[in-house]
């Protein structure tokens, strides 16, 4: 494909709703639609200068305008909002599974946002460890310490939770 326009279009195609949906868990709507329209006209000015696979890079670049965006304030609830809206429903107890999930996204809300990002690069997005750190903008080797200790914190915080409603009922 020599034609920059399809070029850009594949990319979009492919990848705008990865982008925007991680710029979601971060921000209100409306920044997160602002930051994912500026990536794309960086990628669209970058074109020829794209790394393969793209998207860490274009996750990257969401993170860094995002962060200068932040003096505006990101709230746990905001998040925690933004991922209820986006995680899927399923079969069960009903009542079960909200309190379970309203619990977990809680958590997840109230961790330091390294630790959320980590969780949220690997287990939401599926990325290798490598390409995740590149969205995080770190090494691999100090993204797989960060994991592994967002892990660790997110098992003992919903341990602690579990407890916590067990303990109401």
């Amino acid at each position: 494909m020599d034609d920059p326009e399809e070029r850009f279009t594949d990319l979009y195609d492919r990848h705008y709703r990865a982008v925007l949906g991680y710029a979601l868990l971060r921000a209100d709507r409306q920044t997160a639609e602002d930051a994912t329209g500026e990536t794309f006209l960086i990628a669209w000015r970058r074109l020829d200068d794209m790394p393969d696979p793209p998207l860490p890079w274009l996750l990257g670049v969401a993170r860094n305008l995002l962060r200068k965006q932040r003096h505006a304030g990101l709230r746990g609830r905001e998040l925690a909002a933004g991922l209820a809206e986006l995680a899927p429903e399923s079969d069960g107890d009903v009542g079960e599974r909200v309190a379970e999930r309203e619990a977990a996204l809680a958590v997840l809300a109230a961790m330091p946002e390294r630790d959320a990002e980590a969780v949220i690069l690997a287990s939401w997005y599926g990325l290798a460890p490598k390409d995740a750190a590149r969205a995080a903008g770190c090494s691999a080797r100090a993204f797989n310490v960060r994991l592994h200790r967002a892990r660790r914190r997110l098992a003992e915080a919903l341990r602690t939770t579990d407890k916590t409603l067990q303990e109401q009922t």
